[in-house]
């Protein structure tokens, strides 16, 4: 068992809140910032009505963002901001990945280095410095490390395994100086994880280089929903086939979650052609699953009655994310889920993936 103070949880388990980091960058929303900002209000309302939302933004936009989340027809008193300026939105890979402490005692914030994935979208000073304010805002025990790691890259069982991929970690714009054993032992440290397992990369038009929270989640200790592309000539097939075949060392049911159709960004000089759009990329939290769909029926469907089945106690909530993918992310990207500790009643009402 590994020696190491902290654990990871499982996402499925009971939540004190969930973190955004608002948008507040027009040259990341070019032309569209406010409309942005209006889908922002309503993705916090949607998670507000289950767990506590907690949001990064600098002090002088606390005013205006409440307003937006007024029209979104938030509750207020479900959500709490902070004066932590940010450079961009995608709180899973820049904020806080908080462990708990084996012995209960409570949570640490894990601040691992950010930047931008692999150097691609300057600067980042202000998103590397989230996760020490929000310690400092809370008052935890903060762990530093100098390894690059974002939090869509890897994957936990809540049980001692961590998935990631090779294609970030291995990347020689994040690590270069760490060897595969070294990035081991490090997220052995800090995470409390007994085993990383390496898939090889992730789909197309991922700007992170292929984070593992976009194609494979795990929805039960034993048990994993892998993104599947079923036409042929289509180059994620071959990608997520090759990660089915890697998983077949893993004592884990594998379970297909479709992908939804090509999504592009209609031509002009957009840097995406293709856009990452994955069902995968839900976010659990108590009672429920927040899961992107995008404007495809049939296949909306077909995604929203799969998690019914993996998650049956919990209610499963579609958002319409093609607003958010259209910049490289959906649900996952932009939440950062903060464990509750201390609240046995709570633990136990959560305690399987499955629980209302």
């Amino acid at each position: 068992m590994n020696a190491s103070p902290w654990c990871f949880p499982a996402e499925w388990e009971p939540h004190e809140a969930v973190w955004l980091s608002w948008p507040l960058n027009p040259e990341t929303w070019p032309g569209r910032l406010p409309y942005l900002q209006g889908r922002f209000g309503e993705l916090a309302a949607l998670i507000s009505r289950h767990v506590t939302v907690r949001i990064n933004a600098a002090g002088e936009a606390h005013a205006a963002i409440r307003e937006t989340l007024n029209r979104a027809k938030a509750d207020l008193a479900c959500i709490e901001l902070f004066d932590h300026p940010t450079n961009d939105v995608w709180c899973r890979d820049h904020g806080p990945i908080f462990v708990v402490a084996r012995d209960g005692s409570g949570l640490t914030i894990t601040d691992w280095t950010y930047n931008a994935w692999g150097g691609k979208f300057p600067p980042w000073d202000l998103d590397n410095a989230v996760p020490a304010r929000v310690a400092e805002s809370l008052g935890l025990q903060r762990e530093r490390s100098d390894l690059i790691l974002e939090g869509g890259g890897i994957e936990g069982n809540g049980a001692g395994l961590l998935l990631t991929t090779e294609a970030v970690l291995l990347n020689p714009n994040r690590n270069p100086e760490w060897s595969r054993e070294q990035i081991e032992a490090e997220l052995r440290r800090l995470l409390g994880v007994d085993r990383v397992f390496w898939l090889a990369r992730g789909i197309e038009g991922d700007d992170t280089d292929g984070h593992v929270d976009d194609f494979c989640r795990f929805y039960a200790p034993d048990q994993v929903l892998l993104a599947v592309e079923s036409h042929r000539d289509d180059p994620n097939h071959a990608i997520l086939e090759e990660n089915r075949e890697r998983l077949r060392e893993l004592s884990v049911e594998v379970r297909d979650l479709p992908m939804p159709d090509r999504l592009e960004a209609n031509g002009g000089d957009w840097r995406l052609e293709r856009l990452p759009a994955s069902y995968a990329n839900f976010l659990i939290t108590n009672g429920a699953v927040i899961v992107p769909i995008f404007g495809q029926p049939e296949n909306d469907d077909r995604a929203l009655g799969i998690l019914r089945e993996c998650f049956p106690g919990r209610k499963i909530e579609g958002i319409d994310a093609r607003d958010f993918v259209y910049e490289g992310g959906a649900v996952h990207c932009l939440t950062q889920q903060q464990p509750t500790v201390g609240d046995p009643a709570l633990a136990a009402s959560f305690f399987s993936p499955g629980a209302a």
